[in-house]
Parts: structure tokens; sequence; C-alpha cells
């Protein structure tokens, strides 16, 4: 009798993201992004001893208090991802600076989200810092079809990108999940490892659309670099405006919002827009109005997950900061897009 009960209130909660807009019926699907902030577990279990700062004796202390601090903590900051078009969160999150599965195995299964029953896609990339980028995703909301990762070949181990295709909607979409390599050394300097990171999120679009011209595509991810930089706006070619776009380009609706002075990550005063979600044009209402399309994005900036301490105040509220343990969340703020689909 329980089960059929928990059965009957997932249904409803599913019919309950049927809404009418435009006297038309659509359905909404949350796409989210988020950047996990050094997920590790406490475990020395990386052979070149990448994870040992995150154990009980690294610099960071990382014992099982401070791990499933930050599992609740993160679990709370995904619930909060519900609007009144999206009451289950959103359809899939793809995540980034992940140690392994088991830690998203274990974010999935924490309290605040545990009745999403959401999924885990990982893979094991050669990082030599030794994170991964993964996907979460609601099986009542998104089907898995097929995943394929691919190697970034730039002179030096890296995270793969994780190319998940499902249905959402019943639309054929693929999701790109990235983390691009960082800035170190310098913005000038290391901007040809993130233009070759770019090259093969569009090589990878490219063989999809080989296969299915129909399907859309979502590149994600911590690219490391703004939407006016060279790798997404020179070799993406992701457009500042929609009307710009065609079937097979790009669209950057974050371009827009940096410009606001709105941000997910901040240094020294200056905000960036590191974490996007860029859209194929194939999933843009002027160009596919039956299919299923762009409706709009936000950064999810939400006031429990900001820092209230000095110079840090309205900044992401991380775990650690300059040694000290804050008990925070992450040194991102999480985006989310959000698709509609005419029924």
């Amino acid at each position: 009798m329980k089960r059929i009960f928990t059965a009957i209130i997932i249904s409803v909660m599913a019919c309950s993201m049927t809404w009418a807009r435009d006297n038309a019926r659509y359905q909404a699907f949350g796409v989210a992004f988020y950047n996990l902030e050094n997920l590790f577990d406490t475990i020395p279990n990386n052979p070149l001893g990448r994870d040992l700062e995150f154990t009980p004796q690294g610099k960071n202390s990382w014992g099982s208090k401070k791990y499933w601090n930050k599992i609740q903590n993160l679990a709370t900051a995904i619930s909060a991802m519900t609007t009144q078009t999206t009451p289950m969160g959103p359809a899939v999150i793809g995540v980034s600076e992940i140690e392994n599965k088991s830690v998203l195995d274990d974010l999935v299964r924490a309290e605040p989200i545990k009745k999403w029953m959401l999924q885990v896609v990982h893979h094991d990339s050669p990082d030599r810092r030794g994170v991964d980028v993964g996907l979460l995703y609601n099986p009542r909301l998104f089907r898995v079809i097929n995943v394929t990762n691919h190697r970034l070949d730039i002179g030096y181990p890296t995270r793969d990108q994780m190319c998940v295709v499902g249905l959402m909607g019943g639309d054929t979409v693929a999701v790109i999940v990235n983390h691009w390599p960082s800035r170190l050394g310098g913005q000038e300097k290391s901007s040809p490892s993130r233009e070759a990171a770019a090259a093969l999120s569009k090589h990878i679009a490219d063989s999809l659309w080989n296969v299915n011209p129909n399907m859309g595509v979502m590149i994600m991810g911590d690219l490391n670099d703004d939407p006016q930089d060279k790798s997404c706006a020179k070799v993406l070619e992701a457009k500042k405006n929609a009307e710009d776009v065609s079937d097979h380009g790009f669209y950057n609706p974050w371009w827009k919002m940096l410009d606001q002075g709105i941000g997910t990550l901040a240094y020294k005063g200056s905000w960036n827009l590191f974490d996007q979600i860029i859209i194929s044009g194939n999933m843009l209402k002027h160009n596919d109005p039956d299919g299923l399309y762009f409706w709009k994005c936000q950064v999810n900036n939400f006031d429990f997950l900001k820092d209230n301490e000095g110079t840090r105040q309205g900044y992401p509220l991380r775990t650690h900061s300059g040694g000290v343990w804050l008990n925070g969340y992450s040194d991102h703020f999480p985006t989310e897009i959000f698709l509609l689909k005419k029924m």
C-alpha cells in the first residue's frame, strides 16, 4: 500500500509540471550545472596521492564530520532548485570537481534530495588533480540513451568531456558536461588549452548532428572563461543574441547576464561567470517552436549560499578559505536554464 501511495504522489507531482501559457499547455524542464568545489571522500585512495590534502591527516583535516556536512550542504543547495513550474527540481544537473562516483552516490542519497531518487552518470578522468565531471538526473524527467567520454589532448592530463544523450519531453537532447582547463599561469597564457577544449565540444556536437541533425545540444560546465572570451565567443561561436543563431550554431544566454554584473564566482571584487550552459540554435523558439526550446536562465545565488563576512560578503560561501573551515557550500554559485515543451 505504501508503494502505491508513493507512486500516486509522484504521478501527481509530474502532472503538476504541465501548465498553461499563451492559451497553450507546456511542460517545463530545469537543466542545471554546479561546481561542487573539491567534493572528495576522506579515504586516501588515489595511487598518485592527488587526494592526500582531503584526508583526516592532510592539510585540510578532511574527516567524516567535514565530509558529511559538505554532502548535506550541497544537497540542501540542490533541493532549493525548485520552482512553481519545476517542483521536482532540475531534470539534469551537471557537476564538476568530484573525486569519484561514491561521493555522488552519497549526495543523491542525502535527505534533502533523497525523495527525487536522482541517478548518477560518472566516468573516471585522468585529471592531475584527481577530479572528474558527472551528471545527476531525474529518471522521471530524463531517460539516458547513451554516454560517451572524450579525451582532451593538451599535453597534460585533464578532465574528459562527458556526453550524455537522452530523452527529455519526448525530444532527443545531448548534454556535454565540461570542466575546462584552469587559468593557472594567467588567462592569456592558458587560453589555448580552453580553446582546445571548446574545439573538442564543438567537434562532439558536430558528430552528434551528423547522426541526428535535429538533436538539441547543451554544452555546460565550469569553462574557466567568460562568455566573451575567445574559447566561447570565437571557437564555439556562441552568440550574445538569440536571433543571430542558426540551427547548428550556439546561443550563450549568460553573456547579457554578466553584462549586468551577475556572476557565479568572484575574485578581488570582480565577478566572473564561468559556469555556463550554452544552447544549440535548434533549441531556440524561433528555430523550432514545436520542440523543446529555451525559455530563460538564472544564477541560483540563493542568500544562504553567500558569505556574510568582511571582504567576502556576497561571494559564494566556500568550504575552506585561507586554511579555515567555513562549513560552506562551494566557491561557485550553480546556474540553471529552463526549457519548455508545448504539449
